[in-house]
């Protein structure tokens, strides 16, 4: 799993606004609620390694867009 408070957040959102995508149509695609998006989004709960994945496909996200947003605390 992934620590979802080590998220960032503002990232995630940025590359969800460029995707285009409706929200709706990325929680269907994670099988998960809106509301449980919302809560991994805000690190009430956290990310599975598969949501991970699913995400960066869907976002089309690079390694390093990735690692940014969900691995910052390895950055540093």
């Amino acid at each position: 799993m992934v620590k979802a408070r080590n998220v960032d957040t503002d990232r995630l959102d940025a590359a969800i606004e460029r995707s285009g995508l409706r929200v709706s149509y990325i929680v269907n695609q994670l099988g998960i609620t809106r509301q449980g998006f919302h809560y991994k989004r805000t690190g009430k709960t956290t990310f599975r390694q598969s949501e991970v994945y699913v995400l960066c496909d869907l976002l089309k996200l690079t390694d390093q867009e990735k690692n940014e947003i969900f691995f910052p605390e390895r950055l540093v």
